[in-house]
């Protein structure tokens, strides 16, 4: 490592690190299949692939959560043995999860703290704690108040917690899950900054994101994986967005589906005034109002936490509402049930598939007729009609390519994309009249993202009112006609897609509203 490359001291150095034909088998699995990757100290190295491709069983070698059956990890060419997670952060690996890791009633300096060894022995030391964060805070622009209690901080200062754990236990080399999943753009850039500066004092980052834009502009090289194997690695220079999902799906892959002209009807769906409680018991909602026509999509943006649940509850039913009134075609819904309101024609596409979706016992036949297994033609006299429910199984399993050994398959044994391709056949096979779909493409991979979004413009094409909530602001872009911003269960501003900026939409996003920006 060069003299102007050095670490913060306290950290390992890593030169470079180098996984070397791992092997990973799993039953009736081969999830890595003799896969070389590296990490140079200074550089950071993009990891992509679909749901199933591997990316996380690799991390996971390279984390000590697994054992490789075939291959070895070596730093700088000299054999290493990981084989736990403390093995790794003793030698300097860092991971940032997806989903923090962090007890919200304890401060930052506690979080961080927490299972190491105190330098006083039976005492604590969250005084010596606090001025290693701050020392850490100023050399990456990091800004946490140690004394600052986790419930306090937003996602993105959250996530700034979390590496600050790792860099303080020492990481030299750090693995990024989808760091970018929860965060406004403008935490998104402020995030860059940071990753580039962790770079340039010498750090060695794995970034793993499902969004082609962000690895253009934050990698140097980038590895690309599909179904266990490793398809190559390229300089991030002299590859495009377009080549790297053709590389991930082995196809060519639409980015902006064509969503076709506007041909917006009556207002299907209306909230006036409402509110809500939380499962806290603090406010849910906050006097929103809104409309959506048929042939719209209504994108809801946000981040995590702010009302978008509580929202997607009202609608369907699922939770009762404080002030305000929710209309269906004109008809108000206040007292209705979630299943009177899906004789309605409402269909709810919920942001939890396994646990709100589907039942997992059951087969895939048996959850596609959830909604209608009550009716003709699947029930008669008080007796399911096994040969229509086959028939319609397996007409929505291949209209809607759901991939399943059979339509017997229990729900439970399918991956994330099919789950979501079952409950979208399910609710969409209704012809509804209104859709409310709650973060549709969380966890899918690029391929069963494009199919869901083109699902979604579909069913508007069709003339159903579609209420889209998702974390994903570049979603909301794409599929959009126009997109109301929700913070602290509070509609910041409603914006036609032709008028829409990330930088307004982030700022509207964070509770900042500019002069002249439009408001509900």
């Amino acid at each position: 490592m060069s003299e102007n490359n050095k670490l913060p001291s306290g950290h390992t150095r890593i030169d470079s690190l180098e996984m070397c034909n791992i092997t990973k088998r799993f039953p009736g699995v081969l999830a890595s299949d003799n896969i070389d990757f590296d990490v140079k100290a200074g550089e950071v190295h993009a990891l992509l692939g679909e749901n199933g491709a591997g990316k996380s069983t690799l991390m996971k070698i390279l984390y000590g959560l697994y054992h490789a059956d075939e291959g070895e990890i070596s730093s700088s060419g000299i054999p290493v043995e990981i084989a736990s997670p403390t093995d790794a952060i003793n030698f300097g690996i860092g991971m940032i999860h997806q989903h923090f890791m962090l007890v919200e009633s304890l401060t930052v300096a506690e979080n961080v703290a927490l299972g190491l060894p105190s330098s006083r022995g039976p005492l604590t030391d969250l005084d010596r704690v606090s001025e290693r964060i701050v020392e850490l805070a100023d050399i990456y622009g990091l800004q946490i108040d140690p004394d600052t209690y986790i419930w306090q901080l937003s996602v993105g200062q959250q996530q700034r917690v979390e590496i600050i754990k790792a860099l303080y236990r020492g990481a030299a080399l750090l693995i990024l899950d989808e760091p970018t999943a929860v965060l406004t753009p403008q935490e998104v850039d402020e995030l860059f900054v940071i990753m580039r500066q962790m770079t340039s004092d010498g750090h060695g980052l794995i970034f793993i994101s499902h969004k082609l834009h962000e690895v253009i502009d934050i990698s140097q090289r980038v590895t690309v994986l599909r179904d266990g194997r490793k398809i190559g690695t390229k300089p991030t220079s002299e590859t495009t967005k377009s080549d790297l999902a053709s590389w991930m799906v082995g196809r060519e892959v639409g980015f902006a589906p064509d969503r076709g002209d506007s041909n917006y009807g009556e207002i299907r769906l209306a909230l006036a005034g409402v509110s809500c409680k939380s499962d806290r018991g603090t406010p849910g909602l906050q006097n929103v109002s809104l409309e959506v026509q048929s042939g719209e999509i209504l994108g809801i943006a946000g981040v995590s936490g702010n009302g978008q649940l509580e929202l997607a509850e009202v609608i369907t039913g699922l939770r009762d509402i404080t002030a305000g009134k929710v209309y269906l075609e004109g008809q108000e819904i206040n007292n209705l049930s979630p299943g009177d309101r899906t004789e309605l024609m409402l269909s709810y596409i919920p942001e939890e598939r396994m646990r709100d979706g589907m039942i997992k016992e059951f087969t895939v036949a048996e959850n596609l007729i959830l909604r209608e297994h009550h009716k003709q033609p699947y029930s008669r006299s008080g007796f399911l009609n096994l040969r229509e429910i086959s028939k319609h199984s397996d007409r929505l399993i291949e209209n809607f390519q759901v991939k399943t050994p059979s339509q017997e398959t229990r729900a439970k044994n399918l991956s994330g994309g099919n789950i979501q391709k079952v409950v979208l056949a399910r609710e969409l096979s209704r012809k509804p009249r209104v859709i409310i779909a709650a973060q549709p493409t969380r966890g899918l991979d690029i391929g069963a993202t494009e199919y869901v979004r083109e699902q979604l413009i579909k069913q508007r094409g069709d003339g159903t009112a579609v209420l889209l909530i998702s974390e994903d602001l570049d979603e909301i872009m794409t599929i959009s006609d126009r997109i109301a911003v929700i913070y602290e269960g509070q509609i910041m501003g409603i914006v036609p897609i032709e008028e829409a900026a990330p930088e307004q939409l982030g700022l509207l996003m964070a509770g900042v509203i500019e002069e002249g920006a439009p408001t509900a």
